[in-house]
């Protein structure tokens, strides 16, 4: 979803030319420019222009995305797309979430993220009670910015279950245990191109091409 209550005649296109996708994180920034590909944009991404990664202080998907997107902007004088997202597990209350890459810690090591993701559910067993529901959701918001401060920001969302032991070596982050409903592949073992077809990440990219191209 776009900015509720907002007129759509009101959503600030976007011209073909230079965008800086505003993440260090080589997957997501794969992604994003296999997604851009089809529609004249020339990504760049922030850490080829040496931009700093800011301090993710929001408490929503949304409000980290439109920080990174605006200071993307700002400093390189460019439009800017930020995506913030993470995995949101039923049994851990929603955990993850916006901490999605902070469980992989300094290191960014998704497997021992997984390997939280899965010793949290476990605990949350109780002898006698049926066994923690695995089901979970992938969210992604995506912030366009421009230098002037104008944000639009969209939000997609997927949801499945999680697998253990994790399968896979396609994708990134929590993808090898992520198995989207309907679905007999996780994001792991996937091919990029189905990933693209109907992830959260491709929801919210549908949801921002309708609103700016």
């Amino acid at each position: 979803m776009s900015g509720e209550g907002r007129d759509p005649q009101a959503i600030r296109k976007l011209a073909p030319g230079k965008l800086v996708i505003a993440s260090h994180n080589e997957g997501k920034v794969r992604e994003i420019r296999a997604l851009l590909a089809p529609y004249g944009i020339e990504p760049v991404s922030a850490g080829s222009l040496g931009l700093p990664e800011p301090d993710e202080t929001g408490t929503t998907f949304v409000a980290n995305a439109e920080l990174k997107a605006m200071q993307a902007a700002d400093l390189s004088g460019l439009p800017a797309l930020a995506d913030d997202s993470g995995l949101c597990v039923d049994a851990l209350g929603g955990e993850p979430g916006i901490f999605s890459a902070r469980w992989a810690g300094p290191s960014k090591d998704f497997g021992v993220a997984m390997e939280l993701a899965e010793k949290n559910i476990a605990g949350t067993a109780v002898e006698g009670q049926p066994a923690p529901t695995r089901d979970a959701h992938f969210v992604c918001a995506l912030a366009l910015a421009w230098p002037d401060g104008h944000v639009e920001w969209f939000e997609g969302r997927v949801d499945g279950t999680l697998v253990w032991p994790p399968r896979g070596a396609n994708g990134f982050g929590y993808d090898p245990m992520f198995l989207p409903n309907g679905h007999a592949e996780t994001f792991g073992e996937m091919a990029p191109e189905a990933k693209h077809a109907m992830s959260h990440r491709a929801d919210a990219f549908r949801q921002l091409v309708a609103a700016v191209f």
